[in-house]
């Protein structure tokens, strides 16, 4: 998103908006998926035996309340690790920006990685920016590599890998996507706390082979940002990563109760632990998908996935198309609304009085 300047007078430069086909991409894809199934397997005989309530109403519209409180958390690190830089309002924004940027592209890019301009252009240091970048994707893949092992403990395979057709195959992907990113999430840990040095020589030594050698500037400024986090987070007191750790496991969880909310809106719940656990194992393998937000993608999955919930393949349907609703065309819709005002205010240039 290049600021578009105006090289005859200096005056306010206007940064060129979203193009609508970003946004339409994603939105299309996932759509005609979700129109295809419906076509294909939707029967409203289903809908119609199902058990649907005001209780299923309030059921809905508690999982739009745990979104909204993934949010809230969300925001609360934000400014936890800007050390109150930031206000409430600064914090929605990045936040809002960093989850419409996730859905207009692959989900293997994300918005992590502009989080560093967001929250410069609301007024925090570059230095200090990167430091909550690395530190946000730090306690993320954390949340990840120590949870995945204890529910792989606490529940049986057939539970998270269920044994419809394609699913089943499934855990040995799994196993590769979370070893790379145990091995990321200590080289993290590794340049954070202990030898950012190390990590950087390593990855530079490592990035000088041929087939990767076009990545090396890259590289090499990423390790000097994981240098410069090593300074400024290592001495952080432990009530810090107490609170860091504690609102992490909170904003990720709160995204993915929104299922168990909105499956117990249609069909009882015998296992919520399960159904928490799949949507982990769903985003480990949604971080793979090369389309915007895994549009497309993550419908057919969920749907595969979550086939042996209830005997009705229409309501693995519904339950699909409301999932995808809050936690992905919400934040599509909220950029739209947040995203131009913030350009106009983060790339004009303002004339100095003695340009007037």
């Amino acid at each position: 998103m290049p600021p578009h300047t105006n090289p005859k007078n200096g005056a306010a430069t206007v940064v060129k908006p979203v193009k609508p086909y970003q946004i339409l991409i994603p939105v299309l894809l996932g759509l005609a998926v979700i129109v295809w199934l419906f076509l294909d397997e939707f029967d409203v005989a289903d809908l119609a035996s199902s058990s649907f309530t005001a209780a299923s109403v309030a059921l809905i519209l508690v999982a739009f309340v745990l979104i909204f409180l993934r949010d809230a958390t969300m925001m609360y690190r934000f400014r936890l690790l800007a050390d109150k830089q930031i206000s409430w309002k600064q914090a929605f924004v990045v936040n809002a920006l960093s989850e419409f940027t996730s859905t207009v592209t692959p989900t293997s890019i994300g918005g992590s990685s502009l989080v560093v301009l967001f929250l410069s252009k609301e007024g925090v240091e570059t230095g200090r920016s990167t430091t909550i970048m690395l530190v946000n994707l730090f306690l993320d893949e954390m949340f990840f590599v120590v949870l995945c092992p204890l529910l792989f403990i606490l529940l049986p395979l057939q539970e998270l890998f269920p044994p419809q057709a394609g699913i089943a195959a499934l855990g040995y992907v799994f196993a590769g996507l979370y070893f790379l990113h145990l091995i990321w999430t200590i080289v993290l840990f590794t340049g954070i706390f202990i030898r950012p040095d190390w990590v950087k020589h390593a990855l530079l030594l490592l990035f000088r082979l041929p087939f990767i050698r076009r990545w090396r500037p890259k590289v090499a400024a990423m390790t000097d940002n994981l240098v410069q986090t090593s300074h400024d987070i290592k001495h952080r007191s432990a009530l810090f990563w107490l609170k860091a750790g504690a609102l992490t496991f909170v904003t990720w969880s709160m995204r993915f109760l929104v299922v168990n909310a909105i499956f117990l809106a249609f069909v009882p719940v015998a296992n919520h632990l399960a159904l928490y656990a799949r949507q982990i194992i769903l985003w480990i393998f949604m971080g793979i998908m090369p389309t915007p937000g895994g549009s497309g993608m993550s419908e057919l999955v969920f749907k595969q996935y979550y086939g042996d919930i209830c005997s009705s393949g229409s309501i693995v349907l519904l339950v699909t198309l409301i999932w995808r609703l809050v936690s992905y065309y919400l934040y599509l819709f909220l950029g739209v609304l947040v995203i131009p005002r913030w350009l106009q205010k983060a790339f004009t240039k303002r004339p100095t009085p003695s340009e007037n």
